[in-house]
Order: C-alpha cells, then sequence, then structure tokens
C-alpha cells in the first residue's frame, strides 16, 4: 500500500474507523492528523465494540506504529482515559503509540467556552459536541495556546497556564459563568502530563525517518469534507482541515510524499449537527433510528439522515483529490423499495450541479433526484462483488460515476470479514 490518505466524503461519521482498521494491515504507521476528541470512530473486532477517540483506529493491529500529530488538538485528561480504557481491553498501546510534542491542549476553560457561546447562539448555534475544540483552535490561531511540549515541562507549564486561566477566567466571568480553579486544573493536567511523558516524540522527524525506510503511512481523517473549516458549509464546520490537505500540515509529512486518496462516504447521507443538509428525508431517518443504527458515537446523539447526495460526493473527490472509493453501510438500504440519489440542486428557477458556497443559498436548495430500484435482499453476508444483488451493485456503479471517483471497497456491516474489494 503506497502511502493513502483516508477522509470523510460527506458531513463525517461515514465509517472511517472500520476503514481504516481495515487498511491498516497493509500500513506500517497510521497518522491522526486534525480535530480533537469530538470526533469518535466505532470499530468491532469479533464481539468486542471499540470507540476511539484520540488514538487512531490502528491501535487494533498489532506492530503498526500510531501517530498523533501535530495538527490535533488534545485533551490530556480525555487521552489518559483512552489508553487506560484500551488497555483494559488487552489492547497493546505502550510501544505502538507516539503524541506529536506540538500538538496543542484543550483546557477545562475551552469546554465551558465552547459550552456558553453555544448558548448565548440560541437558535442560531452550530450543534458543537462542546468539548472545547473550536476555543482550542482558536488560541492556536491567536497564539496564545499551549502545546504538548509545555504540558510535560513542569515550570514553563504552570506559569503559562496561570496566565492563561487568570485571562479565561475573565471572559467566563463576564458569561456569567464560574471561573475555574488553578490548583484543581494544574493537578489534573500535569498528572496528566507526566502519563503521557514517555509517548510524547517529535512525530515530523518520526514520520520522515518512516518515508525514509519506504514505510508505508496511512494518513486518518477525522468528521468529513463538509465539516471543514475552508472548505464546509461555514459556519456550521468544525475548526480544523479536514480534507486531505490537512495531512500535510497536521502531520508535517510533504505533499510529494502522497500516493492515493481515499474518501468514504456512506450510501446515503448523514450528519450531526445543525447546518443544510438538502437531501434530509424523515421517514429514512426514522427507518435507520429504529434499526439501531446513526447514533453518534462521541455524543450518542440522533444522526440527521437522507437520500445520498452525489452533488456533495463530487464536489468532495474535487477538493480532496479522491482517487478511490470506500462506501459504506451498504445493507442499511437492504430494505427499501426505491432508493433517491441526489444529482443536483434547485433554488427556484437556479440549477447547481456544484455545492454553493454561500450557506444561505444552500439551505435553500431542494435535491433534484434520480431514483433507482432496490434490491430487497440482505447484503451483510456478501464477502465478493459477484456476491451482491445485481441492483445493488447497479446502485454503487452509479454512485461512482456520479461522484467521479473508482469504486474500491464496500462495506456491509460493521465486522472486518463484511468488507468486499471490487
Amino acid at each position: 500500500m503506497a502511502n493513502t490518505i483516508l477522509v470523510g466524503a460527506q458531513w463525517g461519521d461515514e465509517g472511517k474507523g472500520k476503514i481504516i482498521d481495515v487498511l491498516t494491515e497493509d500500513a506500517d504507521v497510521v497518522v491522526r492528523y486534525a480535530g480533537g476528541n469530538n470526533a469518535g470512530h466505532t470499530v468491532f473486532i469479533g464481539p468486542q465494540k471499540y470507540i476511539l477517540h484520540l488514538v487512531p483506529s490502528g491501535i487494533l493491529r498489532k506492530r503498526k506504529l500510531c501517530v498523533i500529530g501535530n495538527g490535533v488538538v488534545v485533551d490530556p485528561v480525555s487521552l489518559v482515559e483512552e489508553i487506560k480504557g484500551l488497555r483494559q481491553l488487552g489492547v497493546k498501546v505502550d510501544a505502538n503509540l507516539a503524541l506529536s510534542e506540538t500538538a496543542h491542549v484543550v483546557f477545562p476553560y475551552h469546554r465551558e467556552l465552547d459550552a456558553q457561546r453555544e448558548t448565548l447562539k440560541g437558535k442560531h448555534k452550530i450543534g458543537t459536541t462542546k468539548r472545547g475544540i473550536g476555543p482550542a483552535y482558536g488560541d492556536k490561531a491567536a497564539r496564545v495556546g499551549l502545546r504538548v511540549i509545555d504540558l510535560i515541562t513542569p515550570d514553563r507549564f504552570e506559569a503559562k497556564l496561570r496566565r492563561r486561566l487568570k485571562e479565561n477566567n475573565e471572559v467566563l466571568k463576564a458569561f456569567g459563568a464560574k471561573p475555574l480553579s488553578f490548583k484543581s486544573v494544574h493537578a489534573a493536567y500535569r498528572a496528566a502530563g507526566d502519563f503521557l511523558k514517555p509517548f510524547v516524540k517529535n512525530t515530523v522527524v518520526l514520520l520522515h525517518e518512516a518515508c525514509q525506510r519506504g514505510d508505508r503511512i496511512l494518513f486518518e481523517g477525522a468528521q468529513g469534507t463538509f465539516l471543514d473549516l475552508d472548505h464546509g458549509t461555514y459556519p456550521f464546520v468544525t475548526s480544523s482541515n479536514t480534507t486531505a490537505g490537512g495531512a500535510c500540515t497536521g502531520s508535517g509529512v510533504p505533499p510529494h510524499r502522497m500516493d492515493r486518496v481515499v474518501g468514504v462516504m456512506k450510501a446515503y447521507t448523514t450528519r450531526v449537527g445543525e447546518g443544510p443538509l438538502p437531501t434530509e428525508n424523515a421517514e429514512i431517518a426514522d427507518m435507520l433510528h429504529a434499526m439501531g443504527r446513526e447514533f453518534g458515537a462521541t455524543t450518542g446523539r440522533p444522526r440527521r439522515c437522507g437520500w445520498f447526495d452525489a452533488v456533495a460526493v463530487r464536489h468532495a473527490t474535487m477538493v480532496n483529490g479522491i482517487d478511490d472509493l470506500a462506501v459504506t453501510n451498504l445493507d442499511g438500504l437492504d430494505t427499501v423499495a426505491t432508493i433517491k440519489v441526489c444529482i443536483g440542486y434547485r433554488v427556484g428557477k437556479a440549477r447547481y450541479d456544484y455545492v454553493p458556497a454561500d450557506v444561505e443559498v444552500l439551505s435553500q436548495c431542494e435535491a433534484v433526484y434520480a431514483e433507482f430500484e432496490g434490491w430487497r435482499e440482505p447484503t451483510s453476508a456478501a464477502r465478493k462483488w459477484k456476491d451482491l444483488p445485481v441492483k445493488a451493485r447497479a446502485y454503487l456503479k452509479a454512485l461512482a460515476e456520479l461522484s467521479g471517483a473508482n469504486l474500491a471497497i464496500v462495506s456491509v456491516g460493521p465486522g472486518r470479514e463484511q468488507t468486499i474489494f471490487v
């Protein structure tokens, strides 16, 4: 496997965790390059369910180096809990995980500010997970953030935290929120810093050395294309670059080292949080929720659901340079008689074959649909392309053609074995 960037081609929650786990079999290194513990990747290995938030999904494979890159914002207390939880499940972490010394740190005041700002927005809220991700990236851009290298340097950390906490407590007071205790925050974060110190590395050098050895590197995206800070449905986005370009800036690996981009998409469309979703459909949402599907791994919130949006995925293919597509959750449509696919948007007499950058325009867009006959039989036992119903194969071929990329993988369930390489 060449160096591969894996991205979400929709609004996140596309099943990237499983696809990463499957592809890691042929990788040497797995790198998480953006986002924070607002992401949740769910992986099933046999009956065991693993939910990962900061640790790359490759940790579930033996002898794979997993790197949390400089582009990630890290809640150290949460990361410690995640590592301890993996150890309890028998996962080998200590020799296989590296944490970038220049990754920025998420603090309790970031989470509190996140919550207060959402409350203040009222009906105009974004739908954030309230994990403090946006405020942490805001501090990074404002050049006042603290990094992992500060966290593990006790004297420097104490001085910097004291200054930042004093300033942010004043802001919290203005919101009418209770100020945070320096003593309790300092104690919790110093303990987390001590725990994490053995994992901390100069990951840029580490990854450069991996490239020099010819190691196969898999870059793990978090969230999806339309939650990208620059290319998503702004302001209803996350605060990092979730698209393929973020893999370079979030890891320090240069563009000429990247060989392939895999875009992961569901056979339909979902999103969590506020913002436009042109193909949203209550009937398909009710069906999927009744099946126990489409609840957020991080928040547990029911996801908004709709028909497949080929306009959006075609746009994602363009922005990311997607070479190959991985289609997940095909089995979610096994009982549907007539399946719709959005092939264009319409606002009044205007027709759009791309995603409008203006979210106000996008929110007015009505989907123009093509219809496909459903296969009405289970697909979860299929292991080869020819095992899939003829109508399911026709649907998948149409999705690839409409999206403008090669169909490479089809997932028909959460298990590793429920994966078809086309």
